[in-house]
């Protein structure tokens, strides 16, 4: 006799899938809220970078601090709370730094608005290691990558509309060139961010849900700790140099991204020669995956937190170049391109077959693609000049039939169109180069599933604690695009050249692809089968 299914708990998960909506929503409004910044506070492009960098790197210290005392007690502190609570905390972190940018903006302190972006994600840190479980605990295991995927497409929902919502507090109006923005504006804009959060906070407070608890035994991992944290000490080592020397930011960056890396491969080394206390880094294919993610992440990021800056300059799209309030429709296409890859990854969510998937495969994303520019034309931007992009989302499609929801070769394609796409971006001017770099978005929509599948195979008991590793590597968002900025910040170079970092991150992406693959196969695992999810 067949066990019955565990019914959904709708209620909660449509709770729980505004949250996923609010983290893409604030994220991808960083970038309009980037090239303000550097306007208002006369920042160069590296300086203008480290908004993402205290964004980003709050994800690591989050999820680091909730690892290093969960290790020193020697049980789970997330599971002991429980999921429901560690949303709800994580809100209550995001509305105290949602606040305190309203007074951050009214002293016109740079440093002060970094400190409250970083407890903004410090927030989104606790509430991501929270929600990813929790969504699966909401249902029967066996459906709970559908409702990943329903998450991650609502995720992309918010990075569509962020930016223009944005730009639309903040300029009174989406593409208007002239407008001067005001503290008030700030204020307005950040308020209404805090009473949302708070609102769901207290929704989740008052609502009768379940905690989310597992019953999964923790094991402590001392040298992955010891490991992690030369990680952070080197990184904070070299911020410390950044602050009271003058080494080159690009020299100090290029070591921020040598530490990381080689400390990882560093501790695989190790972990092959005595796995004892490594706990789930023992796993080749996970350090590979962390790898993964950190460059994942960090060339997502650096693609569009950048983007403003390029389209600013004269004859790059226009012969003046673009104002900050122009941007927003370019930026919500980028990450409308996120959104269109992954609604078309959710079709297998609805088992269809043969013909019927093809033709949705097919239809969907240029579905998606009437969405994004349908919302741009609502908030009054002329969208005309888009319509061309509908060549790039059809060779995306191509790619996506070619990786037939194989995560090696999946990631392989996908991985191969950005770094060609990142190439003609950076050699031609104009249309196609804009068309080009956010193509990597439609490429960049799939990895986050391929590469964590991939990186938690075969970890068995491990793969709960590979998971949070995994999830610190988000910190890739917080070195590669200050380092793009950087690069782009050289006069030599310029800021259209340092898209070459992003066609290289791709590339590598494509080689990390190929030694999971090796690993794997040598562990007699196969990982054709479809994968789900979505970040």
């Amino acid at each position: 006799m067949s066990q019955a299914k565990q019914p959904t708990n709708t209620g909660a998960l449509a709770t729980l899938v505004i949250v996923f909506f609010f983290w893409g929503f604030i994220a991808a409004s960083n970038s309009i809220f980037i090239p303000f910044a550097k306007n208002h506070f006369n920042l160069n492009q590296f300086e203008s970078q480290l908004i993402g960098s205290a964004f980003y790197g709050a994800y690591f210290i989050g999820s680091l601090i909730l690892f290093i005392l969960s290790n020193l007690f020697g049980y789970d502190i997330l599971n002991k709370i429980g999921y429901k609570k560690g949303i709800i905390y994580g809100l209550g972190i995001s509305v105290v730094g949602a606040l305190l940018i309203i007074p951050s903006a009214n002293a016109n302190s740079f440093p002060a608005i970094l400190g409250s972006f970083f407890i903004v994600a410090l927030g989104f840190s606790l509430q991501q290691t929270s929600a990813q479980p929790f969504a699966i605990t909401l249902g029967d295991p066996s459906t709970g990558s559908h409702r990943l995927n329903l998450a991650g497409g609502v995720n992309s929902l918010g990075t569509t509309l962020g930016p223009i919502i944005v730009s639309f507090f903040l300029f009174g109006s989406v593409g208007n060139a002239n407008t001067e923005v005001t503290v008030t504006n700030i204020n307005t804009l950040y308020l209404i961010v805090a009473g949302v959060f708070a609102a769901v906070a207290l929704f989740f407070a008052f609502s009768k849900l379940p905690e989310g608890k597992n019953d999964e035994k923790f094991e402590k991992a001392n040298k992955a700790a010891s490991s992690l944290l030369m990680m952070t000490f080197l990184i904070g080592l070299i911020i410390i140099v950044g602050q009271f020397t003058e080494v080159p930011k690009l020299t100090l960056l290029l070591l921020s991204l040598i530490s990381v890396v080689g400390i990882l491969f560093y501790s695989n080394n190790q972990a092959v020669k005595n796995p004892t206390g490594w706990g789930a880094m023992k796993y080749q294919q996970l350090i590979y995956g962390m790898i993964g993610i950190f460059v994942y992440v960090g060339v997502e990021v650096t693609i569009d937190n950048n983007f403003g800056a390029l389209l600013r300059i004269p004859g790059y799209l226009t012969e003046a170049g673009l104002e900050e309030s122009q941007i927003s429709k370019y930026v919500s296409l980028y990450w409308g391109s996120l959104m269109i890859g992954r609604w078309t990854g959710a079709i297998s969510v609805f088992n269809l077959k043969g013909m019927g998937k093809t033709i949705a495969t097919i239809i969907v994303p240029f579905f998606a693609f009437g969405v994004v520019l349908y919302v741009n034309n609502l908030y009054g931007s002329d969208v005309s000049d888009l319509f061309g992009y509908a060549v790039y989302i059809a060779l995306a499609i191509a790619a996506f039939f070619y990786g037939q929801e194989k995560p090696v070769k999946t990631l392989i394609a996908v991985s191969a169109l950005a770094t060609t796409a990142m190439l003609i971006g950076v050699f031609t001017n104009g249309l196609i180069s804009v068309y080009s770099f956010m193509a990597g978005g439609l490429c960049c929509s799939v990895m986050w599933p391929c590469i964590f599948s991939l990186g938690v195979g075969g970890l068995g008991k491990y793969t709960s604690q590979g998971s949070a590793f995994l999830i610190m590597m988000i910190l890739g968002g917080a070195i590669i695009p200050p380092l793009q900025g950087a690069i782009g910040d050289n006069s030599a170079i310029g800021m259209h050249q340092s898209y070459l970092l992003a066609a290289a991150c791709f590339a590598f992406l494509i080689y990390l692809a190929i030694k999971m693959k090796n690993v794997l196969k040598a562990q007699g695992l196969d990982f054709d089968a479809q994968v789900g999810g979505g970040h």
